[in-house]
């Protein structure tokens, strides 16, 4: 009897149509403070790659710096040292090594 009583009560607390307006919101939060910058993160990255130059000094993703001496499709040929020369994937570049020397100064 205890139990039938308990099933037909109104639930306490909030109504459906509140539950999806709390949880579209929380959808909008994570948007503008996780989705959005990173997309945006990202299309930094994408543009700085397709802005590489011949002679920039550059710095991978696996910390090798290095001068770009030659640009193709999908790879860069660096030289971290006189007369050795490695061939990385475009996307491993990760930042101009001038920027991120400046960025360790100023820490």
């Amino acid at each position: 009897m205890n139990m039938n009583i308990m099933l037909q009560a109104p639930a306490a607390g909030m109504d459906s149509s509140m539950m999806w307006i709390m949880l579209i919101l929380m959808f909008v939060i994570m948007y503008f403070f996780m989705i959005r910058p990173q997309n945006k993160k990202q299309k930094e990255i994408s543009e700085f790659r397709r802005s590489l130059q011949v002679g920039q000094s550059v710095i991978t993703a696996g910390g090798i710096h290095g001068v770009i001496k030659e640009i193709n499709d999908n790879d860069v040929m660096l030289e971290i040292d006189r007369n050795v020369k490695v061939c990385v994937d475009k996307n491993s570049i990760f930042a101009a090594a001038a920027d991120a020397n400046a960025n360790n100064q100023t820490k």
